[in-house]
This record gives C-alpha cells, structure tokens and sequence, in this order.
C-alpha cells in the first residue's frame, strides 16, 4: 500500500504497537530492547508511569493557551531551570531546530542592541548538526542535508572540528557568535575536550562575541550532568536543548543569560505552541528525576560499566570495532565495517540502536535504565559481533 506521508524518512518495516520501560513491543508481541530512545528522546524510557500521572493531571485541566496570558506551568518550569543552570532567562518552543533558532536570534538581536548592526555571522563546527530548518541546515553545512535547499541563510561560516587556530582566525568584525555541540550527536559522538571549551570561552570573552552550545541532544542528563556543559569549568551565554526534555513529550527550552538576553524586546520572538501548560507539566517532572543527586550518580555508575564492559567486546573484536567514545548514556561506537550493517544485525538479533557519521553506531538508552537490561544489550552485542565474525 502506497503512503500518503512524505517521503523524508527511510523506515524499517518495523512497526510497533507498545513501549514500556526500555522495550518496544510489535504487533506480534516481540519484544525489542531500545537502546535508541527516539533519538535520546525518551529519556525516562516509554510509558513512564510518573509522567502519565503529570500528563493525566494536567490534561484535566488545560492543555493549551496563548502566551498572550501568564500560565503558571511554564514559570515554574523556569523558574526550576534557571536554579539549575546558568540561565536567568527561559524561552520555550517545541522541537530542538527551534530552540536553535532562538539562539541564532537572541545572539544576533544581542549585538544590535550593542549597536554593532554589523555583527551576524555565527561560527560552526564541519560536521555538526542543528536541525532541519532553513536555518540551522545553514548553519549546519552539510552537503548531504543542504541538497535542493539553495540559496541558503547567509551568515555562517563552518571550521575544522578540533582546529582552535582555524575558529580564531574565522572571527572577524562581522562574527556575533560560536554555536557548538559540546558533543557531536549526529557528527559521530565526538567529545570536545573541556580544555577546548574553556579556550572557546576565552577567545569569546576576549572577542566580545557570544558562546552557545546547542545541547539538544546532550542536555537533560543524557552525559551523566543535567547538562554537558556542566562537566567543565565554563558557562555558555545561551543553550539550546529538546529531545530528552520532554521524556518523549514535545518541547524545546532556550536558556539564556541576563547579558545575552538584553536584544530581545516585546514582540520580537514567540512560539504559538511553546511552553504550553501539557508539555511544561510533563518537563517539569522530567527535570525534577533527573537532576536528582542519586539519579545522576546510578546513571554515571551504569554508564561507567557500560562503556567498561564495551571496551572488552572491542578488545576482542578490534577487527570489527574501532573505539569507544562518548560520555554518559551518549555513546558511540565506531565501526571498522559499515555501521548500517552492524546495526541491522543488532536489530535481528533484537537490540535497536541508530547510525551516525564516520561509521559510527549510538548508544542512547534510557537515562534510568536497568543494570539487567545494559547487560541483556551487551550479550546482543557480542553476540552480533560473533554472528558477524561466522560470516567472514
């Protein structure tokens, strides 16, 4: 039968009718364990009986609004985020891609009101990604994405992943701001070093541009910190996050500092959707777990084993797998055989997973995953990489 949906995705003929914890469940009854979450998304795992009960509340009691009113859900959902970060302002939108578009935005309408009408330009990183609007594939640059989209938004300028001297030497009398991903998701799981965020804080400071770091799918407790930033010794001046955010329930969050946030006026910005009281309930409760002091230190036990017991799999089968990388439940393998391959036997064999760039496969369990259902992940694991071995 012919789909009458457009055709931008490239599904498996998996099709499922349940989520519970960390399994997915077929029409059939089999039973899948989903080291994918949505794409880190479904940060409390599928059905989380915490977040029904916020959900079931709130739904009999509002469920939309416009931002034309005080709702109460959403200042409390700021009011909870900037305690816990950086942030002293909050603007909340609905999908990651638009919470970067605010900051694209909010650092450009910063320096207007600093009366440098000639800053615009915004440095990325080769490689990154920062969703699929006309904007963010802009910033984002890359080829595979940009296709059939041109002309695109000007005013972003991409340099080496790594190379310090190469953004230093982008920055001229039209830069505004850096934007990165502490972590690259869709770039490969790549980690930039703290000592690397901390020479971006300096040069930013020393410039008198803006540092954002788009945290959608590293925030929200995904590295082991509430977010990833939080693992170095230096604030951003804006942060983007989603994905997790919601628990599978959409919402976006731009956080923004006191400093940052002086361009945006009445009536410059807004987001019909955003911070509706359904999803601001829902966040609210997903931010009270996961920062939670035990909640953080069993995930970063976990992960620790995770990635211990991922290390002896690659030490046996180096043939087949290359390196570890990641932090927290943001993990990557890179694969010294072609990922699609690799991830397609871990889907027979009953683990979900996802791809990433330079041949690399994520891991992205539940944040509250159990040390049973990591250790059920590994023998799948292993067990591919045996399969894959007998075929040779």
């Amino acid at each position: 039968m012919q789909s009458s949906i457009l055709s931008t995705y490239k599904r498996s003929n998996l099709s499922f009718v349940k989520g519970k914890g960390s399994y997915l469940i077929t029409k059939n009854g089999k039973k899948y364990l989903d080291f994918a979450s949505g794409i880190a998304v479904n940060s409390l795992g599928h059905c989380n009986s915490e977040l029904i009960k916020v959900l079931n509340n709130q739904s009999k009691k509002m469920w939309h609004i416009s931002n034309a009113f005080q709702i109460p859900e959403q200042e409390e959902l700021a009011k909870k985020l900037t305690k816990l970060t950086f942030a002293d302002k909050v603007f909340f939108c609905n999908s990651g891609a638009e919470s970067v578009e605010s900051a694209i935005k909010i650092a450009r309408a910063y320096h207007q009101i600093k009366k440098r009408k000639n800053k615009f330009k915004i440095i990325t990183i080769k490689g990154s990604f920062h969703g699929r609007t006309l904007a963010t594939i802009s910033a984002s640059g890359q080829k595979k994405m940009i296709e059939g989209f041109k002309p695109l938004l000007d005013g972003f300028v991409q340099v080496e992943f790594g190379d310090h001297k190469q953004i230093e030497k982008a920055i001229d009398n039209q830069t505004a701001a850096i934007m990165i991903e502490p972590i690259l998701g869709e770039g490969g799981i790549k980690v930039i070093p703290n000592q690397c965020l901390e020479g971006l804080r300096k040069l930013c400071d020393n410039k008198k541009i803006l540092l954002i770091f788009d945290e959608v799918q590293s925030g929200v407790g995904r590295t082991g910190k509430l977010f990833s930033y939080q693992w170095s010794k230096i604030k951003p001046d804006i942060l983007s996050t989603a994905k997790g955010m919601g628990g599978g329930f959409p919402i976006g969050v731009c956080l923004v500092s006191n400093k940052a946030s002086k361009g945006i006026k009445f009536g410059s910005h807004g987001s019909t959707f955003g911070g509706n009281p359904l999803a601001c309930s829902v966040a609210k409760r997903v931010i009270e777990i996961v920062s939670e002091k035990k909640f953080l230190n069993d995930l970063n036990q976990k992960a620790a084993f995770l990635v211990n017991e991922l290390e002896k799999i690659k030490k046996n089968y180096n043939h087949l797998i290359d390196e570890i990388r990641g932090r927290g439940f943001l993990l990557g393998i890179k694969c010294k055989i072609n990922n699609s391959i690799f991830i397609e036997k871990l889907r027979n064999n009953g683990l979900l997973v996802i791809g990433a760039s330079e041949s690399v496969i994520r891991i992205l369990p539940p944040l509250n995953v159990s040390k049973k259902d990591l250790k059920i992940a590994l023998k799948i694991i292993e067990k591919t990489c045996m399969d894959i071995n007998s075929k040779k």
